[in-house]
């Protein structure tokens, strides 16, 4: 068992990464900005400019916005003005009612949202908020992580400065250095009640399976696996509820659900990832519910860690991540130790590592689906001690450096990708 004071620091690790959010997290985050800069303003703004960076401009393009029936960034940034509430962290919209969003669509056909592309900050996750109104201005801006509030300023007065403070930040943030280790033995040693927190993410997630299941949702990825097509092909088995009902909470996030998932290192569908697959074969297989925990724990801690070093908005898909994560829990719930879990983290990587993000939208549903189902199999395999060796591509024989090969290729290998996606996808709505 770890110390107590290590494991008192993974747990404060796994409750800042680990948090409810309402809707996709980047339209919510840029919410989040303008909801706190039309606070400081002290009224509603007459006119709004954002400067956002690429990737954010990716991840709220085609996602549509909880409780609107809209889909992209107007009607979030509108509502993040008229109603939102900063105090509501990642669920800032969660007062919307139908008058709000007339509200929202009035303020957006009175052309009062101005949305520029942010190409001088480096950084992936960049939002930058002006409001103004009877001759007053605020300021406020989001960097490296979707709450993390950077600069404040109301006109003359700075409120809050800590442009400065982002290598300090990102040090800091890093300060827990974690392994596949650590990560497997803080899940399946530490005292259980310390860790039983986790099962809210079980309940939130399955609420919205349940949802995306019940309603008609994006592309119905789940509702199709479990129809009588989807039964005659893929059978009623654990690798068919598993897509399933994984792919159905997607399916209902996507499209808007007015309904909170648990997300995991600011993305609500590597939450859903890391838990529903876990939540699923853990009831199909008849695992007490002290497993589970610990499995979701395992699941979850390793999407954290993989995160650490890959950053949260990459061109890399978070179904490789979480569906890693989903994938170790699997292959604890079968009985697997160390061994046979570091061999599913490698099956993992030789197979999804590259798979492209190109930005939330509902046929992430179809992704989840592929990383969860790999995610199965590779547990299996591990099972029979079958694995891809360090002689076959980007996987090495030490289980951490093989994770920083994945992350160094969709940090940093694939940049150019990252930035031809986002052309594609502009050039299409010019």
């Amino acid at each position: 068992m770890l110390p107590s004071k290590e494991r008192e620091a993974i747990i404060d690790l796994i409750h800042r990464q680990v948090v409810p959010a309402i809707g996709c997290t980047e339209p919510m985050a840029v919410a989040l900005c303008v909801a706190k800069a039309a606070e400081i303003l002290g009224k509603r703004p007459e006119r709004i400019d954002l400067s956002l960076s690429g990737n954010i401009l990716k991840n709220a393009m085609g996602v549509g916005i909880p409780g609107t029936g809209m889909i992209g960034l107007p009607i979030a940034i509108a509502l993040g003005a008229i109603i939102g509430k900063s105090e509501y962290m990642l669920e800032v919209l969660r007062e919307c009612t139908p008058e709000a969003v007339e509200r929202g669509k009035e303020y957006i056909a009175e052309d009062r949202i101005h949305i520029a592309y942010e190409k001088e900050d480096p950084d992936k996750l960049y939002i930058k908020v002006c409001c103004y109104a009877d001759n007053h201005e605020s300021e406020a801006v989001i960097r490296t992580t979707h709450t993390n509030f950077i600069y404040l300023r109301r006109d003359q007065e700075v409120l809050l400065d800590n442009t400065r403070l982002k290598a300090e930040t990102a040090a800091s943030e890093n300060a827990l250095q974690l392994t596949m280790r650590k990560v497997y033995d803080f899940a399946t040693t530490s005292p259980v009640e310390e860790l039983d927190f986790i099962l809210e993410a079980k309940r939130l997630n399955e609420a919205v399976s349940e949802e995306g299941l019940k309603g008609n949702f994006g592309h119905r990825i789940g509702k199709t696996v479990s129809s009588a097509i989807g039964r005659g092909v893929m059978g009623d088995g654990i690798m068919a509820k598993v897509i399933s009902k994984t792919g159905a909470a997607c399916d209902a996030r996507m499209a808007g659900a007015m309904l909170p998932v648990m997300s995991n290192s600011g993305s609500g569908n590597q939450g859903i990832c890391a838990t529903m697959p876990v939540v699923v074969f853990a009831a199909e297989n008849n695992n007490s519910e002290e497993e589970l925990i610990r499995a979701l724990i395992l699941s979850n801690l390793t999407a954290i860690y993989i995160k650490q070093s890959l950053g949260p908005l990459s061109a890399l898909c978070g179904c490789v991540v979480a569906g890693t994560g989903s994938s170790v829990g699997i292959t604890y719930l079968m009985g697997g130790n160390y061994d046979q879990v570091t061999y599913t983290v490698k099956n993992m990587v030789a197979n999804l590592t590259g798979m492209i993000c190109d930005g939330a939208k509902p046929s992430c549903a179809f992704k989840i689906s592929t990383g969860v189902g790999t995610g199965v199999m590779s547990a299996m395999m591990a099972m029979q001690q079958r694995y891809v060796t360090s002689v076959e591509g980007i996987i090495d024989d030490d289980v951490d450096r093989c994770i920083r090969n994945l992350t160094t290729i969709g940090k940093d290998g694939m940049n150019e990708t990252d930035r031809r996606v986002l052309e594609i996808m502009t050039d299409k709505t010019k």
